[in-house]
């Protein structure tokens, strides 16, 4: 796809916008990790030696440590869990909202080994996707941290799958030990590729990989703050939606991306379902690979999106309210 040099200057412009400082990114972005290298190591390579069966006889223990030491994320929990279960959300809701997520962690071993014999998958909504990467046309993929991201690259290895190219696009410097550890065990044609935010030329990077056919995966349910030299209220790009019956934010620039490079737009989570079973799911949100007729249409078709993508993500909570794991302020009521 050919593009003009009023838009090469806009993709500039954007790369230099979110080439800010780690610790620029928000609270969730700069928290420090909570691991340790030698038990990391300790669980890869149990995980590699006795099998997946064995190994997860330490996520009890592991859960029901960090639901006790770890006063912080478990309030956060708490309030989710209120939200999406409703009062009668307890101790045992955030045991097995922990124990999801280190059962996740865990099969990331196993993914990034392609050993999808261990899984029962069940894929859906992924015809229109794999029509763009035959096609040649690159498309974003836009998740959460809710379930896991690594299925959605192991579901390369499936049947009509073999032409999906996909690249994560992150801020790498966070969870770096844990990420270190896995792409070190990773086969190499499992390893993901990674256009790393907060480059100069990370935009550009990316739109060269969708020019290539290739998918740009993206967690879009963060939002990023302007520079702290601005006041909280003129960050830009900061929409404040109902989520959970409650006001919560969400950025729209992913959704400005895709608009400006003109390309289809899908939601993809992969959820974890207890025991060895993931149901993988992508549904379409948006299409700007159709010009705009005015800067007007462009915005009520990004709000459009956004809203699109909060009440997918708000339905999958509450079908799976244990795939949820963003373990922060997420409603920013601490600050109030």
């Amino acid at each position: 796809m050919k593009h003009t040099d009023a838009e090469t200057r806009a993709v500039d412009e954007a790369a230099r916008q979110t080439a800010r400082p780690a610790a620029q990114q928000g609270d969730w972005a700069r928290a420090p990790e909570r691991s340790n290298m030698l038990a990391l190591r300790f669980i890869c390579l149990m995980a590699l030696v006795c099998g997946r069966h064995v190994t997860r006889l330490l996520l009890p223990p592991i859960s029901l440590y960090f639901l006790l030491f770890a006063p912080a994320p478990r309030r956060y929990i708490k309030r989710y869990l209120f939200r999406a279960i409703g009062p009668r959300a307890g101790w045992v809701d955030g045991y097995r909202l922990l124990h999801a997520f280190s059962s996740t962690v865990l099969d990331r071993v196993y993914f990034l080994r392609g050993r999808m014999d261990l899984f029962k998958l069940k894929i859906e909504g992924n015809a229109p996707i794999e029509a763009e990467a035959a096609e040649g046309r690159g498309a974003f993929l836009l998740g959460a941290h809710i379930g896991s991201f690594e299925v959605l690259g192991a579901c390369k290895q499936q049947k009509h799958q073999n032409r999906m190219r996909l690249a994560m696009l992150m801020y790498p410097d966070n969870a770096q030990r844990i990420t270190a550890i896995l792409n070190a065990i990773a086969l190499p044609e499992m390893r993901p590729h990674v256009i790393a935010l907060g480059r100069p030329h990370s935009m550009l990077a990316l739109r060269d990989w969708l020019d290539g056919g290739g998918l740009g995966g993206m967690l879009a349910d963060r939002t990023l703050p302007g520079s702290e030299e601005q006041p909280a209220n003129q960050r830009g790009n900061n929409i404040v939606l109902p989520f959970l019956g409650q006001p919560a934010v969400f950025n729209d620039g992913p959704f400005r991306l895709a608009a400006l490079l003109r390309r289809k737009v899908f939601f993809m989570a992969g959820m974890y379902g207890g025991g060895a079973r993931y149901d993988v799911r992508f549904d379409p949100l948006a299409d700007f690979g159709t010009p705009f007729a005015d800067a007007a249409e462009r915005e009520r078709r990004i709000r459009s999106a956004v809203e699109a993508y909060v009440a997918r993500l708000e339905a999958l909570c509450r079908a799976y309210p244990y795939n949820w794991f963003n373990f922060h302020d997420f409603w920013l009521e601490d600050a109030a």
